[in-house]
């Protein structure tokens, strides 16, 4: 067994291309139910009427710029600022409802089945 196979290495704050209204989504690592993703969005907002209702748990940490995620049923979105994470259990509707604008946002996102 060679561990060069084995290890992937990266850096989540270089490669970055998201620009204008664009979002990039890039496995990381999936094995079985987990998936790690890393999120990068500029001035990016979820469609008026359009939710995200997963069938995996997720996890999400915003490491870079500021957004605002509405859970459904809430009247106000939360702010995130980077640090700030959230637990996001399956089915729970959600929307982002704006990213920066004068920086890409970088989130780090764990899927998994809980």
């Amino acid at each position: 067994m060679n561990i060069d196979q084995e290890l992937s290495t990266g850096n989540v704050f270089l490669n970055i291309s998201a620009s204008g209204e664009d979002e990039v989504v890039e496995k990381i690592l999936e094995s079985g139910w987990v998936r790690i993703e890393r999120i990068v969005s500029h001035g990016r907002a979820t469609p008026e009427d359009d939710w995200y209702d997963q069938v995996r748990d997720e996890w999400v940490v915003l490491l870079k710029g500021r957004a605002g995620l509405l859970i459904e049923g809430e009247d106000d979105p939360r702010i995130l600022k980077p640090g700030d994470y959230i637990y996001l259990p399956a089915r729970l509707r959600h929307r982002v409802e704006w990213t920066s604008t004068d920086e890409a946002c970088i989130w780090l996102a764990v899927h998994f089945q809980g």
